[in-house]
């Protein structure tokens, strides 16, 4: 079938088949937006309004008189050529059906691509003799639906099973009821965008957001969505869980020795491994050397430690990465809520801790957060502040002992002892400073 003029009611008024072409093309266009992609909703009501104006101006036209029956005939076709060339082209599958038999009639290039068979397969053949039973029995129903409801059916990203294109493609589809002058239902239209590849690329954006780009495991933003969730759950159903923070040990000096290529090849294998082995538990990178392990709600302290002691041995095991055999090693630190933090900030706090004391005693260790790491921590980042504070208001003094011959002649000097003037004029010595690099 053919379709019509889209406004038949001007052309035969008129006989001005040309502003039709233009009205079509600016409701066209009013349906695409800027990126290209066509609004099925919108094209599924210029195609409806196409058919439904073919029948509501035939009576309209045998009226007419006979002198002007050759012109308005001329108009018509024009339009009816140039709707035909539009609908054909549409890079949306567009398609009509009989009302009462569900059979096809009319299938553009678009819904040939899209099912993947020529349209002589399809016209004048009902879905029980195309689809697979199980499709068919899909979109009969949703056939009978619209024609027992008489009101347009829109369905968006769902999935289709149907044409060459491979299984669940995600459309957008819309079908909707043409009636003919009795109110009788005639046909149905229906379009068919398969946006797949748009679906895709916003769940790769998606992914991407959420996960690191190095190991695919979870990032730092999901990690802290994750552990907020967590967090609720544990206050409002009085639930226990573990979080463990986890650094690499000699990774540095891999990177450093080996290069940048040879050292993201031992990061993926070292996150293959961890996922491994947690099994169950959420795993992420936090960035650089650094990852986090959420345990399952209500885990005993005894497997926690199992199995931070099976990370410890599986990390420490020899890795082979790209004809190089490396050897780092992992220390553990482990904080548990709601023992050692009912929020966000402290129990991250207080892993770090348990970390940072693991190693500190050798590396390649698991330490469970204890109480006293609290005032050890909060004692090292009074001294960073101290520090930065010294530099910035040049409040450090250094004292010199002298070198001399034991003829009394000074010969040079050592560094004896520097320390820091507090503000509360206090004198802080060097023997209680942390290494520069771990006090940044």
């Amino acid at each position: 079938m053919r379709i019509k003029a889209i406004a038949r009611h001007e052309a035969c008024t008129r006989g001005d088949g040309v502003s039709m072409h233009r009205l079509f093309a600016e409701q066209l266009r009013c349906a695409t937006d800027a990126a290209g992609h066509v609004d099925v909703l919108k094209l599924g009501e210029l195609v409806s309004a196409a058919y439904d104006a073919s029948d509501r101006d035939r009576q309209r036209m045998t009226d007419a008189r006979a002198h002007t029956h050759d012109e308005v005939e001329l108009d018509l076709l024009r339009t009816q050529e140039f709707l035909d060339t539009i609908v054909e082209n549409i890079p949306i599958a567009v398609f009509a059906k009989c009302a009462k038999s569900s059979r096809y009639i009319l299938l553009n290039r678009a819904g040939e691509d899209y099912y993947g068979m020529p349209r002589e397969q399809m016209l004048g053949r009902t879905p029980e003799e195309i689809f697979p039973a199980d499709v068919a029995r899909v979109v009969i129903e949703q056939d009978r639906r619209v024609v027992a409801s008489g009101m347009p059916m829109f369905l968006e990203e769902h999935l289709l099973d149907i044409g060459v294109k491979g299984h669940d493609r995600v459309v957008n589809s819309r079908k909707m009821l043409i009636a003919d002058g009795a109110g009788d239902p005639q046909y149905l239209v229906g379009v068919i965008e398969d946006v797949t590849e748009r679906v895709t690329t916003r769940e790769r954006i998606s992914h991407l957001a959420h996960h690191d780009a190095l190991t695919d495991l979870p990032n730092r933003s999901a990690f802290n969505a994750v552990l907020g969730e967590r967090l609720e759950r544990a206050q409002e159903a009085a639930t226990s869980f573990a979080v463990l923070s986890l650094d690499l040990d000699r990774f540095k000096e891999v990177n450093d020795v080996f290069g940048h290529p040879v050292g993201d090849l031992l990061m993926r294998a070292a996150a293959d491994r961890l996922a491994e082995e947690a099994d169950s538990a959420f795993v992420a990178r936090i960035g650089g050397d650094e990852f986090m392990i959420l345990m399952p709600d209500d885990i005993s302290r005894d497997d926690v430690l199992a199995l931070a002691e099976r990370l410890v041995e599986s990390i420490g095991q020899e890795l082979e990465v790209d004809d190089y055999l490396s050897h780092v090693g992992l220390s553990v630190g482990i904080a548990f809520c709601p023992d050692d933090g009912v929020n966000a900030a402290t129990l991250l706090a207080n892993a770090d801790s348990a970390l940072y004391r693991a190693k500190r005693k050798g590396r390649g260790r698991v330490r469970f957060f204890e109480s006293e790491m609290d005032q050890e921590l909060r004692d090292r980042r009074l001294l960073q502040h101290d520090l930065r504070q010294a530099l910035e208001q040049n409040q450090f003094l250094v004292y010199f002992q002298p070198q001399a011959r034991v003829d009394g002649e000074v010969i040079g000097s050592r560094l004896c002892c520097a320390g820091t003037i507090r503000p509360e004029a206090s004198f802080r010595r060097t023997s209680s400073f942390h290494s520069p690099r771990r006090t940044g």
